[in-house]
This record gives C-alpha cells, structure tokens and sequence, in this order.
C-alpha cells in the first residue's frame, strides 16, 4: 500500500536528499582544492629545478653551490646534483623537493628534475 502524496510519512525527504547533495558537492570541492594544490606544487618543484639547473650550468665555480643557493631561494630542497664536467662547460642535472600540500606531506614526495648545459 502506498501512502498518498503529501502524507505525513513522505515529509521531509527532499530536505534529507538536499543534505546528502551537499554533503557529495562538499567533499568534491575538498578534493579539487587537494588536486589543486598538487598540481601547484609540481610546478613550483619543477620550475625551481629548471632554474637549479640552469644556475649550476651557468656558473664557472662550484655548479652545485649555485644550483642549491637558487633551489632554497625558490623554495625547494637540493636533492641531487649531478654536474658532467666530461665537457668544457657542464652539464648539470639537478632534483629538488618541495614540500606536499597540508594533510599529503605524509603520502606524496613532490620532486622536480631538470638538466641544462650543452647538448650530448
């Protein structure tokens, strides 16, 4: 038996649906905002190893110095400094670290690598 439209027992169950709605439309926004600020952070990582590595190419002293003094100064950690010195200017490939977004920075490691000098 079905109870006719507008009883007493159907009351109220389009405001528990709205709920449940924005509940889901919530926990979508989070995680867009999450996916966002990866996405942020790779490209701060990258950017800041294109410029360690570019600074270490450049450089006539230490190539690593210089690729660790532009990595802090972009924010990001050296992690690795490889300089080719096979060749009269350098090649330098470098890997930096930033730090993961707030609640990620246990699961993710967010790196950037990068080479510049002369072509092989």
């Amino acid at each position: 038996m079905t109870l006719p439209r507008g009883s007493p027992g159907s009351r109220g169950a389009a405001t528990v649906l709205g709920v449940a709605m924005a509940g889901l439309l919530l926990l979508l926004g989070v995680a867009l905002a999450e996916l966002g600020a990866v996405v942020v952070a790779h490209r701060r990582a990258q950017a800041a190893a294109d410029l360690a590595a570019l600074a270490g190419a450049s450089t006539r002293s230490d190539p690593c110095a210089a690729a660790e003094r532009v990595a802090r100064g972009n924010g990001a950690q050296l992690v690795s400094c490889t300089p080719d010195a096979a060749v009269a200017r350098p090649a330098v490939l470098v890997t930096v670290r930033v730090d993961a977004p707030p609640g990620l920075d246990r699961v993710l490691v967010i790196e950037g690598h990068a080479r510049a000098g002369p072509g092989p």
